[in-house]
């Protein structure tokens, strides 16, 4: 007959406080990370915590405190979207790096449906994060509004339109945009058009809205056109549409490298040739801008930097600092051969 099988004993408050020779409290305080504890006794509690093997009870610790040490990271996209776009890859690892250095969890959160947006506004209800960052709200966004009911810390990559609270870091796509086209119009291109993607968010609005102030008196609505995401595979398509509508087009800014590199395709596809026939430019200076035959002029925009700065404001504010005021960071264009 075989002898059932024991977990070991996990060590204790108690057993650090007698190897290291102090007092149960003072172990407590070290632990909760309070300042009135010595260096003597910090470094004789530390070796005593290596040698007993204690792990600290952190969601015994967080019950207490009422904190989960989780941060939910939201993302408004397309599952699809979510892995295509290197942009949210390098703003959640920003964030992320920033999170764990000091000591907290990123839950990662995608809303792609109304089911989603249940699941998600249920989850944030039930107290499992302590704050939130939110990358690509859109206008009258309920998410957005869940967040504001529940009083959660929040910032927004982005300013979504409507926003009553929290805070928000990004950059001045409207002026980047404008920029860009300038330069592009500098190539001597006559009949720019415009592939503008996701023009329920901010991004999106700001990046047409750039767009059309560089153009002026040459702006011509006809041959814009929109898509809902920043896809490489409506890119492709809005460029076929663009084309057939329009076969004298010389230029497009494309909302962002992805859809700029469905436009190349699409362009290479008709026979023309990027930028012979037609220039070409984008936004991000992503993955997409170095992959694409030849490499695509854009604008680069510091996507780990406002990943990593979002999450020190939602810690910043989880630490009582209420300041709910916008932060934009600078953007500069990348001139590549595609124009």
């Amino acid at each position: 007959m075989s002898t059932p099988s024991h977990s070991p004993r996990r060590a204790t408050v108690h057993d650090v406080a007698t190897e290291a020779g102090v007092s149960r409290g003072t172990v407590s305080r070290y632990v909760n990370g309070e300042r009135y504890v010595s260096a003597h006794a910090r470094e004789a509690i530390e070796a005593a915590i290596r040698k007993v093997g204690y792990t600290p009870n952190t969601a015994a610790r967080n019950l207490v405190m009422q904190r989960t040490q989780a941060i939910g990271f939201i993302v408004h996209e397309p599952h699809s979207l979510f892995v295509e776009d290197p942009n949210i890859g390098s703003i959640l690892l920003g964030a992320n790096t920033t999170l764990s250095e000091a000591d907290h969890q990123m839950v990662c959160l995608i809303v792609d449906s109304d089911r989603d947006t249940d699941r998600v506004a249920r989850y944030l209800g039930g107290g499992f994060v302590d704050g939130v960052i939110i990358v690509s709200a859109r206008e009258n966004d309920p998410i957005t509004r869940v967040v504001e009911r529940l009083a959660l810390p929040a910032v927004y990559v982005g300013h979504p339109p409507g926003l009553v609270s929290g805070a928000y870091i990004g950059i001045d796509n409207r002026g980047a945009a404008r920029a860009i086209t300038e330069r592009l119009m500098g190539t001597g291109r006559r009949r720019i058009a415009m592939i503008a993607a996701a023009l329920d968010r901010d991004s999106g609005a700001d990046r047409l809205a750039g767009f059309t102030d560089a153009l002026g008196d040459r702006f011509d609505e006809r041959i814009v056109e929109p898509i809902p995401f920043y896809s490489y595979s409506e890119g492709r398509a809005a460029m076929l549409s663009l084309l057939e509508r329009d076969p004298a087009i010389d230029g497009v800014f494309a909302a962002s490298d992805a859809v700029a590199a469905g436009a190349m395709e699409a362009l290479r596809s008709t026979g023309r040739s990027v930028p012979l026939d037609t220039g070409v430019v984008g936004f991000d200076d992503s993955a997409w801008a170095t992959r694409t035959q030849p490499a695509l002029s854009t604008v680069r925009q510091p996507a780990a930097v406002l990943g990593s700065r979002a999450a020190a404001l939602v810690l910043d504010r989880l630490r009582g600092d209420v300041d709910t005021s916008g932060l934009l960071l600078d953007t500069e264009i990348v001139w590549r051969d595609s124009a």
